[in-house]
């Protein structure tokens, strides 16, 4: 059997319509691979359509206000992707005038494009002979040729890329490599795959060892950092509250958030009235602290499980510098501090 056919074909039956795939325009292919990243399908597309929709041009974009591009991202999470794309459309729009890097090695050079994302681009947009090496991918080389490499150790990724680059059909980079990306993410999937009903089934080695659950090894297990954050959603005579940007580098770098005390694990009211009477939030008395969120709220990101509480804090005259809810919900926040407040206030 010819792996690569029959992958092909496979896909020229199979694919799903998906806007970015009816176009070798660079900038939406470029858009979809970096909202892709770490993101299902499902979730990024409608992302997609509201991009496209507001920034039709690279142009668009790069003139756009980071805040508004956060706004849009909000809720796409690691938020890092979002000012690495604002940054690239900028060095795109004005030291390119508006044009792409047509080759995978000019494309590494653009902020926020990997190897991955550079041979994603090349391929699908110019077509140049370079493999595409993402989860999908580790995952059905691994089965069909039997590959026991663990694929978070060092020498996996050159491993994986050169039998991708062997398998890879001259003057068909796109196809393929959009093929062997659907294959893993419809037809291969990590649980449970239907083997019976597999194109590649008569010859693929972890189907007949037995040997699909295993495969592919993945020994590195993250390391989950818990941590404590307990919000303070000042509220003054008028209704107005205080809101900060988070400017430290980490997690939400430049969102909005309430300000945030981090405690080393679960506080009380008396605790956290505690910690905020030695703050120098406002200068404002106050009158009373009650905890909103009876149920605990926990965030998990990659790395970190966050456990969330959200303080209500009466205080006596008006905040300086004060915001009013409507206006609040106009702000980029991490997204369930946007689904806590926006459920409380609408």
């Amino acid at each position: 059997m010819n792996f690569s056919k029959t992958l092909i074909s496979w896909y020229l039956q199979n694919k799903r319509d998906l806007p970015w795939r009816n176009t070798v325009n660079p900038y939406p292919i470029w858009l979809s691979e970096i909202m892709l990243q770490q993101t299902r399908v499902a979730q990024g597309l409608p992302y997609f359509l509201k991009f496209t929709e507001r920034f039709p041009t690279v142009f668009d974009l790069s003139n756009a206000d980071e805040e508004e591009v956060l706004k849009l991202w909000q809720g796409l999470g690691y938020y890092s992707r979002a000012r690495n794309l604002h940054k690239t459309a900028q060095i795109v729009a004005q030291d390119l005038n508006g044009k792409f890097p047509s080759t995978y090695k000019d494309l590494l050079k653009l902020k926020g494009i990997g190897e991955y994302t550079a041979a994603a681009i090349a391929s699908f947009a110019y077509n140049e002979n370079v493999p595409v090496v993402d989860g999908n991918v580790f995952r059905v080389l691994a089965r069909y040729f039997d590959i026991e490499t663990d694929i978070a150790s060092s020498v996996a990724k050159k491993e994986f890329t050169a039998l991708a680059q062997e398998l890879l059909p001259k003057g068909k980079a796109n196809v393929f490599n959009q093929a062997i990306m659907e294959f893993g993410a419809m037809q291969c999937v990590p649980k449970n795959p239907s083997c019976e009903q597999c194109v590649l089934n008569n010859s693929c080695l972890a189907l007949k060892y037995k040997k699909v659950a295993q495969l592919p090894v993945k020994l590195k297990k993250t390391k989950v950092q818990k941590r404590f954050f307990n919000y303070l959603i000042f509220k003054d005579e008028i209704g107005n509250t205080l809101l900060q940007k988070r400017i430290q580098k980490g997690i939400w770098h430049n969102l909005y958030e309430f300000p945030l005390i981090e405690s080393e694990n679960e506080i009380d009211e008396l605790q956290t009235l505690k910690l905020v009477e030695n703050q120098t939030f406002i200068p404002n008395k106050i009158e009373q602290i009650k905890l909103m969120n009876a149920t605990k709220i926990t965030h998990k990101l990659s790395h970190q499980h966050l456990s969330i509480s959200f303080w209500e804090i009466s205080v006596q005259k008006t905040i300086e510098n004060g915001v009013d809810s409507a206006s609040a919900l106009t702000f980029p926040f991490p997204i369930v501090i946007f689904n806590f407040i926006s459920n409380i206030w609408e």
